[in-house]
């Protein structure tokens, strides 16, 4: 299994820190964010990842080299000075994480700006369906969450339609997305149609 960092954000918001380090990189309990993610995934055996970049994109390989000193093989992708957003930069990444090998295998992706004590061990290596993600509640900023998950463990970009709700039962709860999941290459599959 690979992962996947998302590292291309501009980090307005931690501006002026971000004016010469990327929010990846800015040091929290005294090392950046990204080796946190990288360390913890090192520890579930995880050995190639691909980080994303586009903001400030030489300090990565600068800061973190090639991967070795954490027992892992990085390749990293450049997005142009523009991010791509989550799902281009994921499919920018796809020939890195197996789409030309045509291979199914899952792949662990993370939010390179975020700190979590969540336990990678946790994921699962065969999700069901195209995803995994991972939920949490929502947070004071994002009061109505990003998706509604319903007790069969879909999840919903939007609340069921009234007349779901009537015929299930099921209201969901909404959640806000923590930034980690499984995706499978398939999630593309209608991207590759179109290009």
């Amino acid at each position: 299994m690979k992962a996947l960092i998302f590292a291309a954000g501009l980090g307005e918001r931690m501006r002026p820190l971000t004016d010469t380090t990327p929010k990846p990189l800015l040091t929290v309990g005294g090392k950046p964010l990204i080796v946190w993610h990288l360390q913890k995934l090192a520890a579930i055996g995880i050995r190639d990842a691909v980080i994303n970049t586009s903001w400030l994109a030489k300090r990565f390989p600068d800061t973190l080299g090639d991967g070795s000193q954490f027992g892992m093989h990085l390749e990293y992708t450049y997005e142009g000075p523009t991010p791509l957003e989550t799902g281009g930069g994921m499919w920018h990444a796809l020939p890195l994480l197996g789409r030309e090998r045509i291979s199914e295998e899952p792949y662990i992706a993370i939010n390179g700006d975020i700190w979590t004590d969540y336990d990678f061990a946790k994921l699962p290596r065969d999700p069901i369906g195209d995803a995994h993600l991972v939920m949490v509640d929502n947070p004071e900023h994002n009061p109505r969450g990003d998706f509604t998950l319903l007790r069969d463990g879909q999840l919903l970009s939007a609340s069921p339609h009234p007349d779901e709700v009537a015929e299930t039962g099921d209201p969901g709860m909404r959640l806000t997305f923590a930034g980690i999941g499984v995706y499978r290459p398939s999630l593309f599959d209608d991207w590759r149609r179109i290009i």
